[in-house]
């Protein structure tokens, strides 16, 4: 059997598997080994990834990032009433009772007196709703608009909150006093 006519198909089947290759990863981005899609869908909206990253606390790898915003909202507006959407995968075993001390530390710190008093009771509704995380689980923190939802691996378990209560949440990662200034760029596709 002659393997000239193999000869021109090993070109063409390397082209192909490059191709598809390309095309999956314009669909998507990897952050050390978390994937996290370019468009998604929720809440009857259409998300565009702005940008994503790698939050490390310490000398530890935390957990990656990504951050949308409602599709044709290029601008980043992190703390603005557009839709968006952060969704964070994470390395290390994480207790609820961490989130919420940290949660509640952070908005102390990043916010006035007043600003924090406004946002208080629903601040207290999400460290209530946050549960214990392992590696793999993901957070998705996300405002349509009307409604901050907090969910985990898909699942709701928090609903409810206001535009104050949805900027003071996401500027915990993307405001003017963030966890990392470096994670907050790179999800703003600054870096």
């Amino acid at each position: 059997m002659s393997l000239s006519p193999l000869r021109g198909l090993v070109p063409a089947l390397l082209l192909s598997f490059a191709a598809l290759a390309q095309a999956q990863s314009g669909t998507s981005v990897n952050e050390n080994g978390e994937t996290f899609p370019r468009h998604l869908e929720a809440h009857g909206q259409r998300f565009e990834l702005l940008g994503s990253g790698v939050f490390t606390y310490m000398i530890w790898t935390a957990y990656a990032g990504a951050y949308y915003q409602v599709e044709g909202e290029t601008e980043p507006q992190p703390l603005g009433d557009v839709p968006r959407l952060l969704e964070l995968a994470y390395f290390h075993d994480i207790e609820a009772a961490d989130f919420a001390e940290a949660t509640t530390e952070t908005l102390e710190k990043s916010l006035t007196r007043y600003e924090f008093n406004q946002v208080e009771e629903e601040i207290n509704a999400i460290n209530q709703s946050y549960q214990d995380v392992a590696p793999g689980d993901r957070y998705r923190l996300s405002w349509d608009g009307e409604t901050l939802r907090l969910a985990l691996n898909g699942e709701v378990v928090y609903e409810g909150g206001d535009s104050d209560t949805a900027s003071a949440m996401f500027g915990i990662w993307l405001g003017k006093k963030p966890l990392g200034e470096d994670f907050r760029d790179a999800l703003l596709g600054k870096d």
